[in-house]
């Protein structure tokens, strides 16, 4: 059986989920789940891995359902809340969904469209009529979700989990930072991205701990539930701590001694999705008085790399592998990259993702030869703590001869007074191969490109320093705060 949901039996009296101002135990997790798996499968004796599409608020429904549906022997197909229909149509059509349960507020966009396909559609809100039936048991190399990556420059592709991997990503989620029963957490992470679903939600209830709900964020709502001094986890994304210090800094003395007072008694907090700069995780550990985690991941590995819970947390590090995780970085030919030099991060072990939805191709193209997981993403071993350079096709940008860090340009510029974000890229060039372009965020009206760069050649070598400048209001980013440099690409 399900290792997670059998788990859950051990702590029947303990607070599970807290959504809406109302506390759910444990066994109403259990009992509900029961019954709505049953609803689910209608009859039938296993849901035989059909997909399931939910698009479902944060909460207390939103785990009672995505447990059903792995009790009824089903696959999760978790929706993005704010995506448009289209969008919505691509996950639904591409997994070919069965059913699709929603909250009331977005029945209207599928009652007709289900109609049309003939897939049956459930509303949470509803009541409907549950035929007794047993639940079937569910062994864990049976496929569990599917999650879409980003899909920055194809479609997205969808990320096939069983439930033994996802047992796997939260047991060394769970070891590495030293979850229990006596945590307590709050999401404010969206429910379609593994960020989410294992790294607080999972981990939390394999933990017999307790997971906070806000139906939206708010930095104020978010400090509120701070200051009452129950929550001792927390995580989230760069973009969040960022716009949590902006407001911060707005609030009356009073106010910030208030919330410094209660975060200084929290046990972790930890920042991933998107590199966190340096000039953030200084700024929220002098507010906080905690040195944030950061950590490494993805959509097919869960989690790879952390900084350490006990130990040194180097700024602009992601740390060590993580327990069950081997990691290798590797040159071009995907061999093992010379000591000391940069190369693409491999992946192998359990938390590894089985294969890409009806994607032979692109599963094959993913792996080495002996089943390494290939990343994408390039980095460096330094005093042994792995530093992200970027994404191989995003990040590194080669140009004049050189193979230049994106991510290295940005850590400088977000040091400057004048400069509140910007986002590095390259753009082809027959002279240079790439041309190394910034695209800042101030709010300096009078911003001056010329300076910035000046002042930039006395902070790292020339050859590393933007040829062109553009200034915007705000960069363009996707639901988890990561910029999507592709749209940038398209503005410059």
């Amino acid at each position: 059986m399900i290792t997670l949901l059998e788990k859950a039996k051990q702590y029947t009296n303990n607070v599970a989920i807290i959504s809406n101002e109302k506390q759910y135990f444990y066994r109403d997790l259990i009992n509900q789940s029961d019954s709505y798996a049953k609803l689910l499968l209608n009859g039938d004796k296993d849901l035989a891995e059909a997909r399931v599409a939910f698009m479902i608020q944060p909460g207390f429904d939103y785990v009672k359902v995505q447990w059903a549906i792995w009790k009824a022997g089903g696959v999760v197909v978790p929706l993005c809340l704010t995506h448009p229909f289209p969008s919505l149509q691509y996950y639904i059509e591409d997994t070919q969904a069965s059913i699709i349960i929603v909250n009331a507020i977005f029945a209207p966009l599928f009652v007709d469209y289900c109609k049309e396909n003939r897939i049956r559609l459930i509303i949470v809100e509803e009541e409907n009529t549950i035929i007794e039936t047993a639940v079937p048991s569910i062994d864990l190399s049976r496929a569990a979700m599917i999650l879409y990556t980003s899909g920055t420059t194809n479609k997205p592709k969808g990320v096939v989990t069983t439930h033994a991997t996802i047992e796997a990503q939260i047991i060394s989620l769970v070891e590495a930072w030293h979850w229990s029963s006596s945590d307590r957490t709050i999401c404010v992470l969206p429910l379609h991205h593994v960020h989410g679903i294992i790294n607080v939600v999972g981990c939390s209830l394999w933990s017999g701990a307790i997971c906070e709900f806000l139906p939206s964020f708010s930095e104020a709502a978010l400090f509120n539930e701070f200051s009452k001094g129950a929550i001792n986890v927390f995580m989230a994304v760069p973009t969040i701590y960022f716009k949590l210090i902006a407001f911060f800094e707005k609030l009356p003395v009073s106010e910030q001694e208030k919330i410094k007072t209660a975060m200084q008694s929290f046990r972790l907090m930890v920042s991933g999705s998107a590199a966190l700069p340096v000039t953030v995780m200084e700024k929220w550990e002098s507010i906080s008085g905690h040195r944030l985690l950061e950590r490494y991941g993805m959509t097919e590995i869960g989690m790879g790399l952390s900084n350490p819970y006990l130990g040194e947390r180097k700024p602009g590090y992601v740390g060590l592998p993580l327990p069950g995780v081997q990691v290798m970085l590797a040159d071009e030919q995907y061999q093992a990259a010379a000591i000391d030099e940069p190369g693409e991060i491999l992946i192998k072990g359990d938390t590894v993702f089985t294969k890409y939805w009806n994607n032979p191709k692109a599963t094959e193209e993913a792996f080495t030869q002996n089943g390494w997981f290939k990343t994408g993403d390039i980095a460096v071993i330094e005093n042994d703590y792995y530093r992200i350079m970027g994404r191989n096709s995003v990040d590194i940008i080669k140009s004049g001869g050189y193979k230049i860090s994106a991510l290295e340009i940005e850590e400088v510029l977000r040091t400057h007074e004048w400069i509140n974000d910007c986002a590095v890229v390259g753009i082809p060039d027959e002279e240079w191969g790439e041309l190394i372009v910034a695209a800042l965020v101030s709010s300096n009206p009078m911003l001056d490109t010329v300076q910035i760069n000046q002042w930039l050649r006395t902070q790292m070598a020339a050859y590393k320093t933007p040829k062109k400048y553009i200034i915007l209001n705000e960069l363009p980013r996707n639901a988890m705060g990561k910029v999507v440099k592709g749209d940038i690409k398209k503005l410059i």
